[in-house]
């Protein structure tokens, strides 16, 4: 480790580098803010800007959007009783009560100062723990790495909504769109219909403008949105928070952000699951549980640390082993790879200076998000209430520049709206398009893996048993969707009882 870290900080610390990470934390912490506009579709809508980058700088400007994400939920949820992003629900229980008793700025800094806690405390997680899981990674063949992108195909589950079966579907459908163009084994064609620019594949970055950022134009074009209307004044109270308030919280922070980057490692789990899980356990542990739901400094903390702690804990499966976290990650899969850095030990020892560098400065980049969010909050606050009829446009602008810059041909701006009318009636089958992204992402390295490994074995299923990583991953599998479906069964048993 130590051979990596200075060379590491010499690549980090540059100042396209610095300049970057600002302009990330800065987008994304406007995007979070803005009900509506989740992480997912800005690092969506920014991923072709970072083509053009070297692999230090992609990684911060996109690192730096999904920190700060995190803690932009945290905005509106507070302002307004309107979660930025699904993860900012569990802060709003207690944020807007609070900023109701007229300490809205206070609720804003707990909020910072418990997201920058949990974004460091799961970068050092990743500084620490991803080297080693890389060293158990280089022990895995073709066999064990299609064990692992099974493992990694149960997220789907995961994010499967109220359906297991429609996510499935979508899953499905994800699978066999990553399987458009060269057979990766004999480089045949499939499912080219003749066009010559569909040989390469379709792709990710184009495909998923059409499947998240266009249909959620559509679908704000057939409803009619308010405005809102806020007043910027309430954050105008002197924000001291107490002494005992910060003993209070120091507890809750520590054991959310333990929470947050264990949950985090897991796939199919996401920040949602981790501030929710730890608001639940700082108030089962708090000696003022009776404060809870109306405007509890715990409250607030535990679930901002939580949903903070995931971000570099969702890294740790991606650079070891190729498998996201959760969806926002799995987009960030393709920044890598269009600089030739494929996950694995050998990305830890052939681009050991770039890894830490990236991991370094996952640290540099929650300083930096704390930096602005203590004197642009003020701003963040006033971006909410931008009229919908002003930033649709805007958003539309960027989806079609997107999706012509990736490769700078009118073709991918096709691909991008048929994409945008499939998931418009996807959505009207109440198909989730989460499990299609992962089916995109994990489809080809799936049948890769799991072709090679029968053609080692001449055929035979046998070698997807034959070693303790496979078996241990197998226990993983069926681990984690029994979970997943006895977790479903629950929700349905108790949204029965509740009908009842």
């Amino acid at each position: 480790m130590l051979q990596h870290i200075i060379p590491a900080t010499g690549l980090l610390f540059t100042l396209q580098n610095i300049l970057w990470i600002n302009i990330g934390v800065f987008i994304g912490s406007v995007f979070a803010a803005i009900p509506g506009l989740s992480v997912i579709l800005c690092v969506i809508l920014f991923l072709p800007v970072t083509y053009s980058m070297t692999a230090i700088p992609g990684m911060m400007f996109l690192l730096g959007i999904y920190c700060a994400g995190g803690y932009g939920g945290s905005v509106s949820a507070i302002l307004i009783n309107t979660p930025g992003t699904p993860h900012a629900a569990a802060t709003m229980l207690d944020g807007h009560p609070l900023s109701e008793q007229g300490r809205t700025k206070a609720a804003l800094k707990i909020a910072l100062y418990a997201s920058t806690f949990g974004g460091v405390f799961s970068a050092l997680m990743l500084l620490f723990l991803g080297p080693q899981v890389a060293r158990i990674a280089a022990q895995l063949g073709t066999a064990e790495y299609f064990m692992v992108c099974v493992f990694g195909l149960t997220i789907i589950a995961g994010v499967s909504g109220k359906s297991m079966i429609k996510g499935l579907i979508s899953a499905c459908l994800g699978l066999l769109i990553s399987c458009v163009g060269s057979d990766p084994m004999t480089s045949y064609d499939r499912f080219t219909f003749g066009i010559p620019r569909l040989y390469l594949g379709l792709d990710l970055a184009v495909c998923l403008i059409g499947l998240f950022a266009l249909v959620e134009i559509m679908s704000k074009a057939e409803r009619r949105l308010d405005r809102l209307n806020l007043d910027t004044t309430q954050i105008k109270d002197d924000g001291v928070i107490t002494k005992a308030e910060y003993k209070r919280m120091a507890r809750p922070v520590l054991l959310s952000s333990i929470i947050g980057v264990m949950v985090g490692i897991i796939p199919g789990t996401g920040a949602s699951e981790a501030s929710w899980f730890s608001y639940n356990t700082a108030k089962n542990m708090s000696k003022h549980p009776e404060e809870f739901g109306h405007g509890s400094v715990e409250g607030i903390a535990a679930a901002e640390s939580a949903n903070n702690a995931v971000t570099g804990a969702t890294l740790i499966p991606l650079l070891t082993l190729g498998i996201p976290g959760d969806g926002t990650v799995a987009i960030m899969l393709s920044a890598l790879m269009i600089n030739g850095l494929n996950p694995g030990l050998s990305l830890f020892t052939t681009q050991g200076d770039i890894m830490y560098a990236i991991m370094l400065g996952l640290i540099l980049v929650n300083i930096f998000m704390l930096l602005q969010g203590k004197f642009l909050t003020t701003l963040f606050a006033k971006v909410v209430s931008i009229p919908q009829e002003i930033l649709t446009p805007i958003i539309v602008i960027f989806c079609f520049a997107g999706a012509y810059s990736v490769n700078e041909n009118y073709f991918d701006m096709g691909v991008a709206l048929i994409f945008g009318a499939l998931a418009w009636i996807l959505r009207k089958l109440e198909l989730p398009p989460v499990p299609i992204l992962l089916g995109l992402v994990l489809g080809s390295m799936t049948e890769t893996n799991f072709r090679r490994a029968l053609l080692i074995s001449n055929g035979s299923p046998k070698i997807f048993f034959s070693s303790v990583y496979c078996i241990i991953f197998l226990v993983l599998i069926l681990l984690a969707v029994g979970t997943i479906v006895r977790g479903k069964i629950k929700e349905r048993n108790a949204s029965q009882q509740k009908e009842d």
